[in-house]
């Protein structure tokens, strides 16, 4: 999968310093894009809880976006190789991605990344008064 591909998929366009034939890495690992972390789920001693999941059509589902709705991460599989489950607590992040094949996150800014196949939890980093958590 390519950057290009992606932006067609998904019909969010990445900034124009971003190499659109640039093969998107596929990472089996700890991983961030910007302020959103994918962590391996058997990093967590109990299981997040999570909400009812759902499949993650081709054009993706939009994870998180800007207050204005610019700027979203957007989550990307082929179709049925993928489920979203939303948090429960949004203290324990935003949902957990349970993929069969690589699948990918997009973003303007950061371009993308692909998920290996597996179990993880994505978080978002929060800013509060005086301290940055992830």
């Amino acid at each position: 999968m390519n950057l290009a591909e992606l932006v067609d998929r998904t019909s969010v366009d990445t900034l124009d310093h971003l190499e659109r034939e640039t093969t998107v890495p596929v990472v089996d690992g700890l991983q961030a894009q910007g302020d959103l972390i994918v962590i391996p789920f058997s990093m967590f001693a109990g299981p997040p809880e999570q909400n009812a999941s759902r499949w993650v059509p081709a054009e993706g589902i939009h994870l998180v976006q800007g207050a204005d709705g610019r700027n979203p991460h957007v989550l990307v599989a082929d179709p049925g190789t993928c489920t979203w489950s939303p948090a429960g607590d949004p203290e324990l992040g935003l949902g957990i991605v349970e993929n069969t094949a690589p699948v990918y996150l997009l973003h303007p800014e950061h371009g993308g990344t692909g998920i290996a196949p597996g179990r993880w939890v994505v978080r978002q980093q929060r800013e509060r008064t005086g301290f940055v958590a992830d």
